[in-house]
C-alpha cells in the first residue's frame, strides 16, 4: 500500500502562510547577506515541503523534539551553538553560531548519513510505486590503467529499463548553499545546479558509452531540487498516479524527499550540539 501525506488544501494553506512569512522578512527587517541568502533558499521551490508531512515511523517520517526544533532553529536563523567552539566531531576547524560548518562537515557521524538517508527513502518509494531498482548497484563503466579498479563507485540506485530500454544511474548529491557565501550575487538552488553539473560531466560519457543512462540527483540543505532530480520525482510521481489511486496534485513523493533531506541535516546538526542542551 502507498501512505502519502496531507491534503491538497493542508499543504496549500501550510505554503501560503509560510511564503507570506519569508516575504515580510526581506520587507520588516534589516538582514544580513547571510539572513538574506537563507531568506531565499526559503523561498525556492520545494524549501518547504517537509513540513506537510504526516508522522509515520514506518516510513521514516519521524524526527525527535530535538531534532525538529534544531531543524526549524537552523532554518529560522535562531544561533545554535557557542562561537569559536571546535567542531567536536573533526576536531580541525571552529563552529560557526548557525551551525553552517556542521551541515557540510564530512566527518562522520551525519554527512554520510544524510546522503544515505535520502537514497534509502528514495528507493522505498520507487519500491512502492512499483518501479524495478536497486540500491548500491556495482557498475564496472571505469577502469583506471593504474589502479586496476572502478573509478565510479556503485550506483546508488540503479533504475532498469527507466529510458528506452536502459537501465538509470541515479547518483545522489547533497550541498550547503551557504558555503563560500559573497556579500551580493548569491541566488538561490546555484550550488545544486553546480553539483549537478559536475556530476554530469564527471559520469555521463562512461554511462552512456555503456548503454546506460546517467540520473544526478542534487539537492541542497533546504531541500531545493536540480532540474534532473525534480524531472525525475516527476515522471516517478505520474507512475504512481497511474498505478494507484491518487490524485494527481498530490506532491507527496516530493515531501518524503523533502523530510528526508531536513532529517538529515538535524542530524548533522544535533550530533554538535553541547551536551547541555541535549
Amino acid at each position: 500500500m502507498l501512505v502519502f501525506g496531507a491534503s491538497d488544501e493542508k499543504e496549500s494553506k501550510a505554503r501560503g502562510k509560510g511564503s507570506e512569512i519569508v516575504k515580510s522578512l526581506g520587507v520588516s527587517f534589516d538582514l544580513s547577506p547571510r539572513q538574506k541568502a537563507v531568506v531565499e533558499c526559503l523561498r525556492a521551490p520545494r524549501a518547504q515541503n517537509f513540513l506537510t508531512v504526516i508522522p509515520i515511523e514506518g516510513l521514516g517520517q519521524h524526527m525527535s523534539a530535538l531534532e525538529y526544533r534544531t531543524i526549524l532553529k537552523y532554518r529560522l536563523m535562531i544561533p545554535l551553538f557557542p562561537v569559536d567552539e571546535p567542531c567536536p566531531v573533526c576536531r580541525k576547524v571552529c563552529l560557526d553560531s548557525f551551525g553552517e560548518h556542521a551541515v557540510h562537515c564530512k566527518e562522520l557521524p551525519g554527512f554520510k548519513y544524510r546522503h544515505d538517508l535520502v537514497r534509502d527513502v528514495l528507493y522505498d518509494v520507487l519500491k512502492r510505486a512499483g518501479i524495478s531498482s536497486r540500491k548500491e548497484a556495482p557498475v564496472n563503466f571505469l577502469t583506471d590503467p593504474l589502479e586496476g579498479r572502478s573509478t565510479l563507485r556503485p550506483a546508488d540506485i540503479l533504475v532498469f529499463g527507466w529510458a528506452g530500454g536502459k537501465h538509470a544511474c541515479v547518483d545522489l548529491t547533497g550541498v550547503s548553499p551557504l558555503v563560500g557565501l559573497r556579500d551580493n550575487g548569491f541566488v538561490a538552488g546555484q550550488a545544486a545546479l553546480k553539483a549537478e553539473s559536475s556530476k554530469v560531466a564527471k559520469h555521463e560519457k562512461a554511462c552512456l558509452e555503456n548503454q546506460h543512462v546517467f540520473i544526478p540527483f542534487a539537492f541542497d540543505t533546504f531541500g531545493f531540487l536540480a532540474p534532473e532530480a525534480e524531472e525525475f520525482l516527476n515522471r516517478v510521481q505520474r507512475v504512481v498516479q497511474s498505478n494507484f489511486s491518487t490524485p494527481k496534485t498530490q506532491n507527496f513523493i516530493f515531501s518524503r524527499i523533502g523530510f528526508a533531506i531536513q532529517k538529515g541535516v538535524a542530524a548533522q546538526l544535533v550530533a554538535r550540539l553541547p551536551a547541555i542542551l541535549l
